[in-house]
């Protein structure tokens, strides 16, 4: 299904479909502040293996990412966090980061990495917030599989037309970003760059 969804102003009854779906043990492509991103319910484990079939990698190799809505969410998943490392987060989130955390007990086994982190996102993008609130809790999340055509991965329309007997639903909230976002490790108490993305590093210094 290609639902396309106002991404002002979206209307609700598309969001209810969209949590319905998840809660179904559907997955998903929507919109974030950077790129376009696969996503399911973090606890369904068959939602989290048909992405992993889709992205072609192992689930026990694969790095996933919580979508959250807010910074509240991080305490029920993550150990505790020094307060120089919350008040960074506090100040560039909602943004284009990606936040590599330690993650406790109460992250689903399938999505703690190796050395039992979790990523962390809040984007700043209306659909994606709107989808974690009506859910009542994140959306698991990687990236689409890409190559070098930047259409396909920027234009919902292409992303049907390739994903669409794949996932569920293919939200259009119009064209995406190329970049992704910066990754940060903050498990050793002080910010790691990992990837630079959309998200400005030089900020996180500061």
């Amino acid at each position: 299904m290609l639902l396309e969804i106002h991404p002002d102003n979206p209307q609700q009854r598309h969001i209810k479909t969209v949590v319905d779906n998840l809660r179904l043990g559907g997955v998903i492509i929507y919109p974030t502040d950077t790129i376009y991103g696969l996503g399911c319910d973090i606890y369904n484990t068959e939602a989290i293996e048909r992405i992993c079939r889709i992205k072609k990698i192992d689930p026990k190799k694969a790095q996933f990412s919580f979508i959250c809505n807010d910074l509240s969410h991080l305490s029920k998943f993550t150990k505790p966090i020094d307060t120089p490392i919350f008040r960074m987060l506090k100040k560039v989130l909602p943004g284009p980061y990606t936040f590599i955390l330690e993650a406790n007990r109460e992250v689903p086994k399938l999505l703690k990495a190796k050395k039992d982190t979790v990523g962390i996102r809040v984007p700043d993008h209306i659909i994606a917030q709107a989808i974690v609130t009506e859910l009542g809790h994140p959306i698991m999340s990687v990236s689409l599989p890409m190559d070098n055509d930047v259409e396909y991965f920027t234009d919902p329309e292409q992303m049907h037309e390739l994903f669409g007997k794949q996932v569920d639903i293919v939200i259009d909230s119009g064209i995406g970003q190329i970049i992704a976002s910066t990754v940060i490790d903050c498990t050793s108490g002080a910010p790691v760059l990992i990837r630079e993305g959309a998200g400005d590093w030089e900020e996180i210094l500061g």
